[in-house]
């Protein structure tokens, strides 16, 4: 660890340090008790960026961003409701649209999820896969924000929630938990001949909920050929078959497109085409919750296609259509358990099946088809947790947990987890540890049997990547309107698989010999000193070995305020900076070196709204401005490919 970057750890944790209140509070209440006794919850309302960071009884944390934080970033996509996320890092070539080829579209978390083929990092909706299962990683058209209520970022391999990854992002689809209904409409324009359109209903009532919604963006990008469309549709029925029980369904659909702007000054011939995504999905749960025992089964299912178009090839004046169909089915079962004195047991299983295959066709006539493969992987897990009464104001929370890995080609694995946290007052620090298990997906096969055959069956002798995850982090509360969190965490990456070239009569073949370590400090702050004013601020730093991790830049700082004025005014301001970073895909290919980087940027966004409040109407109009890049600031996430300077949009909104 550098000089520089242990000195930002030290500064960090002091400041934080100097705000924790001492144990003997003075007298808040006057009432001859100390103020610890009478707290209430923390009251910050309007809460910019994140809606917070989680910790749960197990000493991991997750990030939560509602939808009202994804309505005040004016966020279209994805990557733009998480951009300003501490930890996250991401890619894009065009203002709409993520292109799916090459480096077109992506979110990292904390360096690690850049892979390709393969990934780190899963993105799922509803709890279930949502990614490219033939060349294992994600495709962000395929996750539209329009259904979510929040979205949660898991920043470390976490065995008690999800398996075969990392690190998570999971879209919560809306509902509507309390009788009524509720209706909402927006269309807005913007520069580069940009157009949103979207809408939504749901209820409750009678033991019924429903929801259902769509939206449409389209925008001609900032660049020639930098157009992309997005559309979607979404829907959610459930009943309440008694005051224990309940079951619903969940369905998705998306269509979408994005081109390759190509790197700025390149031959237009050396565009990447145009990729297509397309799915649909759809989940089941049946789902109880008793004073002691709640759990649920979820059943699922999602197809779909990631086509990409128009690529060019080795050969001058031949074109590649690549037709990549992708298919999971499985079922999940938990079951927590409240055994009495503080113990509290969670148990549960996944199933996992996917499949994948794909067609090329060429522009001179010839086609290549790969028939595909399919995996499947059962992972049972449990965790054990004792909540421990030391004292009036002060628990600990020791834990320990493991998940089982049974694959239908490669070898078992085991994922333990371990925590203690700890909670005094208004203060709260929690240890843990965790691995991550990532099998090897589709993409190996596909590899082996149709892209490079010489490396024979060597994708069968392969072992999962492992990452052991080192946590500390602590959170605290100085006043009702306050919430500070420091989070210190260590990766220890093994057995990241890569190809090992053709050297000295040895063939190429698949080896697992690559390893990494990512340290890093994370540290959040949300001040609400009024009502109608908040403020946050989060602040990353990594230094990940080699310092060659793409996405993973050394220092990236966040801020954001909301400020609510003059009755019907309501304006969200945000700001980032991104230390320069290594960019592109993390190929697998052994000793291989990623020499592009991007330089420092600094980014300010905006969104203003008016609240346009009619005499006698039940119903709401909302008029906003959208500005981004504000300072019209030069910058890149994928050298070559400039980002749009300064830009605006105009919408109304409205709500029944």
């Amino acid at each position: 660890m550098t000089h520089r970057y242990s000195s930002y750890i030290l500064i960090c944790t002091l400041l934080f340090f100097l705000a924790v209140p001492p144990l003997s509070m003075a007298d808040e209440a006057g009432d001859g008790t100390s103020g610890a006794t009478v707290l209430e919850e923390l009251t910050i309302t309007d809460r910019p960026i994140i809606q917070g960071n989680q910790t749960d009884i197990y000493g991991s944390t997750k990030t939560i961003i509602t939808q009202e934080q994804i309505d005040d970033l004016n966020a279209q996509d994805l990557e733009t409701a998480l951009r300003m996320t501490p930890g996250v890092s991401m890619s894009r070539y065009n203002p709409v649209g993520s292109f799916g080829g090459g480096d077109g579209g992506g979110v990292f978390i904390r360096g690690m999820g850049s892979s390709r083929p393969g990934a780190e990092i899963k993105t799922m909706v509803d709890g279930v896969p949502m990614f490219m299962s033939v060349w294992n990683h994600p495709l962000l058209d395929l996750m539209p924000i329009d259904s979510s209520q929040a979205i949660e970022v898991y920043k470390s391999p976490q065995p008690q929630y999800f398996g075969n990854a990392v690190g998570l992002v999971n879209i919560v689809p809306k509902r509507i938990t309390e009788p009524g209904f509720f209706t909402s409409a927006e269309v807005a324009a913007g520069s580069y001949d940009t157009h949103i359109a979207k809408a939504e209903h749901g209820g409750n009532i009678n033991g019924w909920d429903y929801y259902l919604g769509g939206g449409f963006r389209e925008s001609d990008g900032h660049r020639d050929h930098a157009e992309g469309e997005l559309k979607n549709i979404y829907g959610r029925i459930g009943r309440k078959l008694s005051d224990n029980w309940d079951v619903s369904i969940f369905a998705m659909a998306n269509d979408n497109w994005a081109n390759d702007p190509g790197a700025e000054g390149a031959d237009v011939s050396q565009r990447q085409g145009t990729y297509e995504t397309r799915v649909w999905m759809g989940t089941a749960t049946l789902s109880h919750e008793y004073e002691k025992a709640r759990g649920e089964i979820k059943l699922y299912r999602s197809q779909g296609e990631g086509d990409w178009l128009d690529q060019p090839t080795s050969t001058t004046g031949v074109t590649e259509d690549l037709f990549n169909d992708f298919l999971f089915y499985g079922a999940k079962v938990k079951e927590i358990l409240t055994l009495g004195k503080g113990i509290s047991l969670l148990a549960g299983a996944d199933w996992d099946y996917t499949q994948g295959d794909y067609t090329q066709e060429y522009s001179d006539g010839s086609s290549d088809v790969w028939d595909g493969e399919n995996f499947d992987i059962l992972s049972p897990y449990a965790a054990l947790s004792w909540q421990i009464n030391v004292a009036e104001l002060i628990t600990i929370t020791p834990s320990v947990g493991a998940r089982f890995y049974a694959h239908s080609q490669y070898a078992d694995e085991f994922a333990p987890h371990a925590g203690l946290t700890a909670t005094i007052g208004r203060f709260e620090a929690h240890v843990g540890y965790s691995r991550g298990v990532v099998y090897p997906g589709l993409e190996v096969v596909a590899m082996s049997q149709d892209v490079l055959p010489a490396l024979g069956e060597s994708w069968k002798d392969l072992d999962p990547e492992t990452v052991d995850h080192y946590e500390i982090g602590f959170s605290v509360s100085p006043t009702r309107q306050t919430l500070l969190d420091l989070v210190l965490f260590y990766e220890d990456g093994q057995d990241r698989y890569v190809i090992v070239p053709f050297s000295s009569g040895v063939m190429p073949h698949y080896d697992n010999v690559e390893e990494y370590t990512i340290k890093g400090l994370e540290a959040t702050a949300t001040w609400q000193p009024v009502s109608s004013f908040s403020m946050f601020a989060g602040l990353t730093l990594l230094d990940p070995d080699p310092g060659d991790l793409p996405y993973a830049p050394e220092t990236t700082i966040t801020a954001g305020l909301t400020y609510r004025f003059l009755g019907r005014f309501k304006l969200d301001l945000n700001g980032s900076y991104i230390s320069s970073m290594h960019v592109s895909s993390q190929v697998r290919k052994k000793d291989s070196e990623n020499a592009t980087t991007v330089d420092d940027f600094f980014l300010v966004n905006g969104k203003l709204t008016y609240d346009l409040a009619l005499k006698g109407a039940d119903y709401k109009i909302k008029l906003f401005l959208a500005g981004e890049n504000l300072t019209d600031q030069d910058y890149e996430y994928q050298s070559g490919y400039p980002m749009p300077g300064i830009n605006g949009m105009a919408g109304i909104r409205f709500e029944l």
